[in-house]
């Protein structure tokens, strides 16, 4: 009886074990431009993941998101936007029509990904890691709309999820200046 005890808290020690090993940085996306980009990149950076939209009533968080990247990108800190479609279909352009739309109307200069799916059966593996806590061994954070924040630390792990109607240009500031 012990024995299997013991083997079943091995298993599961190793199942949460490897969740917790996985990071940010074993994932590789594609940018706007179709480009592999591999997220080992960002090792030593404090990063912000956001899944964005551009027909969305909180569209003009690209601005705060633009502020805080200028502000902050020679500290060892990025902001990676993916576009997803799963809202009401507020994000249906190209990757090269959103490009366009966030340079022209938001100036932005952060990275952009490829649209992704961040909810439902397609969900890309990295918003699978990101959403499931079996995959990220920290939390369970349910994609709500556009505009939901994951910060992830400089080792690559998930650190806290805001929700996209949240304040967040203080949090994130302090968050990249350690206070």
């Amino acid at each position: 009886m012990n024995k299997i005890i013991f083997l079943l808290a091995l298993v599961i020690g190793t199942t949460f074990a490897s969740a917790q090993t996985k990071s940010l940085h074993d994932f590789t996306v594609k940018d706007i431009q179709g480009n592999e980009c591999d997220l080992s990149q960002f090792k030593g950076k404090k990063v912000l993941v956001v899944n964005v939209a551009s027909k969305c009533g909180l569209t003009p968080q690209y601005e705060k998101l633009q502020e805080l990247y200028q502000q902050h990108e020679n500290d060892h800190f990025v902001i990676l936007g993916f576009p997803c479609n799963n809202f009401r279909e507020q994000e249906p352009g190209s990757n090269e029509e959103i490009m366009e739309f966030c340079k022209l109307n938001y100036g932005v200069t952060f990275p952009i990904m490829e649209k992704v799916q961040v909810v439902g059966d397609y969900k890309s593996p990295l918003y699978k890691w990101l959403t499931e806590k079996s995959e990220n061994g920290k939390m369970d954070a349910e994609i709500r709309w556009n505009f939901q924040k994951f910060m992830i630390d400089e080792n690559g792990q998930i650190v806290d999820c805001i929700l996209p109607q949240a304040e967040f240009y203080d949090q994130v500031t302090a968050w990249v200046e350690g206070k």
